[in-house]
């Protein structure tokens, strides 16, 4: 039983169209890794999504693809994923490193041996590089020895840059169910909630409406914390009169999302108030500057210059964009150095953040680029709220 929306035919057409980036790079196969916490690659081409234990999928150049899961996983992949061939390996057992008594495994020699055309390879993509694990890159050296092991990322990962129909309506619903749980929390957080308390009520709509998990870890910060550009909710209690900042991301059907506002529980101090309102000035100006045709790396550097020339440089982290697909951050990224176009379809926050000494916010929201601007998936909440 499969849970996706993604059709099955999507998910036939990204291994044709990956087996041809693999031929087109001089590579006999790939193999392609994922983790629980980053799945991204494995499940794109799958629909599997490793718990607890690793995966990878060995692609050859030409022929049939399989996927290979940990010692507990190969009934569970049968059930959740596109393939028909699944191999167990020790290789990807969980952490805890157990010696799986009395079960039998095949290894990368036998797998090459049965999917590669003629048997043998020379030179190996490994796809997802940065999370391969050292007891995987160890065996890949001992059980094919004489094989070039090359990173090779660039044959898959553009491959995700630009969303499908089916692919954009999962991140549409995303969206839909993170608005419907930023709703929840305005209507609900009070004085003297914990920031945990507050996420546990998105979470609560999260499930209620049809998300499959969230699309990363929940964000609510109260204070101090709030400058905190990377961070985890803690036992820190909601006050009045404070910047509460909130970044609430549902994940369906593989697709991640996120809405990012600061809000307060009465008005704030004029200083804050400042920066919260240009903070949002900032987030509408990325809008308008997003078009598909456009270098990626001229929109960041406009938006720096503009920044500087309102006098809010010396508040500014990093900016104005980040990919959004399968991660809530995912390649390309949008930096000064980018030298690609923005292309329609293609998926990105607009992440705007500026901090202080003794706070900081962030407004985030996705957008699809589109010919002449772009699609705005979640623009709900893009005021200053002030319970």
């Amino acid at each position: 039983m499969n849970t996706t929306t993604i059709p099955e035919q999507e998910f036939v057409d990204r291994i044709s169209r990956f087996q041809s980036n693999i031929q087109k790079a001089g590579l006999n196969a790939c193999l392609v890794h994922a983790s629980e916490s980053d799945m991204a690659n494995v499940r794109y081409l799958s629909e599997f999504w490793p718990t607890f234990e690793a995966a990878a999928v060995f692609v050859p150049a030409t022929g049939e693809a399989v996927l290979l899961v940990g010692p507990e996983s190969d009934h569970y992949a049968a059930r959740r994923s596109m393939f028909s061939n699944i191999e167990k390996m020790i290789e990807y057992r969980e952490s805890a490193e157990p010696d799986c008594p009395g079960m039998d495994f095949v290894n990368f020699s036998d797998i090459v041996a049965r999917y590669a055309p003629d048997g043998r390879i020379k030179k190996l993509g490994i796809v997802g590089w940065s999370v391969t694990t050292l007891p995987v890159y160890s065996a890949l050296k001992e059980q094919l020895p004489g094989v070039e092991l090359i990173k090779a990322d660039e044959t898959l990962l553009p491959l995700r840059f630009t969303k499908s129909e089916h692919e954009l309506n999962c991140m549409r619903k995303a969206y839909e169910i993170s608005e419907l749980a930023v709703e929840a929390i305005i209507n609900e957080i009070r004085p003297g909630m914990t920031e945990l308390q507050v996420i546990g009520i998105a979470q609560r709509e999260i499930y209620k409406h049809g998300g499959e998990y969230e699309g990363h870890a929940l964000y609510c910060f109260c204070g101090e914390a709030t400058k905190h550009a990377i961070s985890r909710p803690t036992h820190n209690k909601i006050v009045e009169n404070e910047i509460i900042q909130l970044n609430i991301g549902a994940r369906v059907s593989g697709y991640s999302s996120s809405v990012g506002i600061p809000i307060s529980i009465g008005p704030l101090p004029e200083r804050k108030r400042r920066l919260v309102d240009f903070g949002l000035e900032a987030h509408l100006r990325t809008m308008e500057m997003l078009e598909a045709g456009k270098s990626a790396g001229t929109v960041v550097r406009d938006y720096e210059a503009w920044v500087t020339s309102r006098g809010f440089d010396k508040y500014l982290l990093y900016g104005p964009c980040h990919s959004i697909g399968m991660m809530e951050v995912e390649q390309p990224w949008m930096e000064s150095t980018s030298n690609y176009e923005l292309q329609e379809n293609m998926t990105f926050q607009v992440d705007t953040f500026f901090y202080d000494h003794d706070f900081g916010l962030r407004w985030e929201n996705g957008v699809v680029i589109k010919k002449g601007g772009i699609e705005k998936l979640s623009s709900r909440f893009m005021k200053v709220i002030e319970i």
